[in-house]
């Protein structure tokens, strides 16, 4: 299951944003330090082309794909050091697989900020300062044990050596670890780092309601450093997770917009990852979504949905799931003959359905 981070300064939005995405209620409140342990919530990845597919099938009922959002509490300057709880802070971050890194850019004057002035590039420096210098102290201490193993002449450790040079040396000129490519030979390098600042990164600009575009100072942030950024009003979209879902429909129609922020969030925090989508459907059985890195194969793809079918992988059923409901299920499918026997090493496509055929 994917893990995201949600960081930002105190009051920058993020448990309103929590809230939104996830309607699991977290504490909001107008003061740093809210958020003490990080909430979790675990939201479904919702796609309307299961939904599709589902019904062409006959399928029992639909599961969808989780994505896990913890709400960690606000970062300040001084983190990495341990001022306001920083060091418990940035273990909880270092578990995560992506980041959401909450701006605030909004101008609501009953919003305390802990600086004292609504300053987007100054917030957005103050956390990546933190990371990088928590990044630089840990990068210290495992290049001292690294050096000793590559004395011996180990071919991996050399490698690793090298590149913690290198990621040292870009750190104390306030460049990111995600920066320095892994050595080949080294490829478990980044694994043993754990690095807060190797960590894809999905720019969130908390704006005014009513406005839905990314600040230009957000905006050429993110694009200098490589990543995305979308614009949401944390306030609107907590208030609309409080209505039904017709409700917020039509709320969010006469505001002018018809996607909610947990749609536009979880869609740019799967892409910061190259992961694609793949279902399993079957007549009276569950319609089920599932992720996958892109690039992988039908072995992989079995692995996701158990390992057991992975290790008696014989062959797969695949269909892309557009096919399959133009055909009106998987008998049409045959006798169309676009429902395709594919081996182990068939790359995944996204919007693959998929059956395993195995041996126990």
């Amino acid at each position: 299951m994917m893990k995201v981070g949600i960081v930002g300064m105190p009051n920058a939005g993020k448990s309103s944003l929590f809230n939104a995405l996830s309607q699991a209620g977290a504490e909001a409140a107008n003061y740093p330090f809210t958020t003490i342990e990080p909430n979790v919530a675990v939201v479904p990845v919702r796609d309307d082309r299961l939904e599709d597919v589902a019904q062409t099938v006959g399928a029992s009922n639909i599961v969808w794909d989780t994505i896990e959002f913890h709400d960690i509490a606000g970062l300040v300057a001084g983190a990495h050091q341990g001022e306001g709880l920083g060091n418990k802070f940035l273990a909880n971050i270092r578990e995560t697989d992506a980041l959401l890194h909450v701006v605030r850019a909004h101008h609501d004057d009953n919003v305390i900020h802990p600086e004292g002035k609504v300053d987007p590039a100054s917030d957005m420096e103050t956390i990546e300062t933190e990371l990088i210098y928590a990044d630089l102290e840990s990068a210290e201490r495992r290049h001292a044990r690294v050096v000793r193993d590559a004395r011996s002449g180990d071919r991996a450790a050399v490698a690793e050596e090298a590149w913690l040079r290198e990621v040292i040396e870009a750190l104390q000129s306030g460049r990111p670890v995600r920066s320095i490519p892994v050595p080949q030979d080294a490829p478990d390098a980044a694994r043993n780092l754990s690095p807060l600042t190797g960590k894809p990164v999905l720019f969130v600009a908390n704006v005014d309601e009513g406005d839905d575009a990314v600040p230009s100072v957000v905006a050429d942030h993110a694009a200098a450093e490589g990543a995305a950024a979308v614009a949401v009003s944390s306030r609107l979209e907590a208030e609309l997770s409080e209505l039904d879902d017709e409700d917020a429909a039509a709320m969010r129609a006469d505001l002018g917009g018809s996607e909610s922020g947990l749609d536009r969030v979880v869609r740019s925090a799967f892409g910061l990852l190259d992961l694609i989508a793949f279902f399993t459907a079957g007549e009276a059985k569950p319609a089920q979504s599932w992720h996958l890195r892109s690039g992988l194969s039908a072995w992989h793809a079995a692995g996701q949905i158990h390992t057991d079918i992975q290790k008696g992988f014989v062959r797969a059923e695949v269909i892309g799931w557009k096919q399959l409901v133009e055909s009106g299920g998987y008998a049409g499918a045959r006798d169309r003959g676009v429902l395709r026997l594919e081996g182990r090493d068939y790359l995944m496509t996204d919007g693959d359905v998929i059956t395993v055929k195995f041996t126990p």
